[in-house]
C-alpha cells in the first residue's frame, strides 16, 4: 500500500505548469531521499504510469493515465456532477437546491434537494418556468450571444411579475451584469416570494448545459448567507468547468471570488 500512496504523491506533483518531473524535483517537492525518488520513478515507468521524455531523465504521465483520465471524464454526466455540488451546498446552507436545464424559452428542474429550514422553497420537478424571469434561466441565457437571445424571443415575452425584466433592454442589461459577476440572482419574479441564486456550466462534448441553483424565501436569506451561496456554487461550477473544459463558463468576478 505504501508504494501506491507514494505513487499518488508523485502524480499530484504534475500540474498545468509542471508537465514532467525529475528525481531532483521529487526530492524538493516531497522531501524524499534521492535513492527512493529514483527507484519510485523507475517503478512507475515500468508499471506504465509514467514515461521518460525522450532520452532525458525527466518523467511525464503516460498514455495509460491519459486514457484513465478520459474514462473519468465520461464516467459521470454533467447533471451528476452538478447535482453533487448542489446537494453539498444545499446541505451546508439549509435551503433548497435544484439542477435545471433550458428547453427553448423555458427552464425545467431535473433534480431537487429540499432544504432543512422550516420555510422551504420546493418547486415540483418537471415544472416549467420562464427562462428570462428566473435566475436559472438567465444564468443559462447569459452563455448565449445577444443576437441568439433575440432570435429565441422573436415573438417577444410577457413578464410574469413587475420584478421580472419588462423589455429586451432590461433583459440584456441584467444579462450583462450577470455575465460580469458570474452568477444570476432573482427575487420575487417567476415564483412569488422566492429568491434564488444560480450559476451555469456546460459540457462542449455532449452539448449539455445546466444551471445550479439555491432558492430560498426572499425575505429570509441574509447578505452573508447569499454570499456563501454564491461562493459555494461558483467554486463548484468552476471545478466542473475545469473537467469539461467548458469554453463558455463564466467564472465569478475576482472581487466576489475573494
Amino acid at each position: 500500500m505504501s508504494i501506491l500512496l507514494a505513487a499518488a504523491d508523485v502524480l499530484r506533483c504534475f500540474s498545468s505548469t509542471r508537465h514532467d518531473v525529475t528525481v531532483t524535483d521529487l526530492v524538493a517537492l516531497l522531501d524524499m531521499p534521492k535513492s527512493n525518488a529514483s527507484r519510485l520513478l523507475r517503478t512507475m515507468r515500468d508499471a506504465g504510469l509514467l514515461e521518460t521524455v525522450g532520452d532525458s531523465k525527466r518523467y511525464r504521465p503516460s498514455v495509460l493515465l491519459h486514457q484513465a483520465g478520459q474514462v473519468y471524464r465520461f464516467s459521470a454526466s454533467l447533471i451528476d456532477r452538478a447535482d453533487a455540488v448542489v446537494a453539498r451546498v444545499s446541505a451546508e446552507i439549509g435551503h433548497t437546491g435544484y439542477i435545471s436545464v433550458r428547453q427553448g424559452t423555458d427552464i425545467i428542474g431535473v433534480t431537487a434537494h429540499p432544504g432543512r429550514h422550516a420555510l422551504r422553497v420546493v418547486t415540483a420537478i418537471g415544472d416549467r418556468i420562464a427562462a428570462f424571469a428566473s435566475s436559472t434561466g438567465r444564468a443559462l441565457l447569459a452563455r448565449l450571444p445577444d443576437d441568439e437571445i433575440r432570435r429565441l424571443y422573436a415573438g417577444g415575452f410577457a413578464p410574469p411579475s413587475a420584478t421580472a425584466p419588462q423589455s429586451f433592454d432590461e433583459l440584456f442589461a441584467r444579462l450583462a451584469a450577470e455575465r460580469a459577476r458570474g452568477y444570476a440572482e432573482s427575487e420575487d419574479e417567476a415564483v412569488r416570494g422566492v429568491g434564488a441564486i444560480s450559476v451555469a456550466v456546460g459540457d462542449p462534448v455532449s452539448g449539455d448545459e445546466v444551471a445550479l441553483c439555491i432558492s430560498f424565501p426572499a425575505a429570509m436569506a441574509s447578505a452573508a448567507e447569499r454570499a456563501a451561496i454564491i461562493a459555494s456554487l461558483g467554486q463548484g461550477a468552476a471545478a466542473i468547468a475545469a473537467i469539461t473544459k467548458d469554453p463558455r463558463f463564466i467564472p465569478l468576478s475576482s472581487s466576489i471570488a475573494e
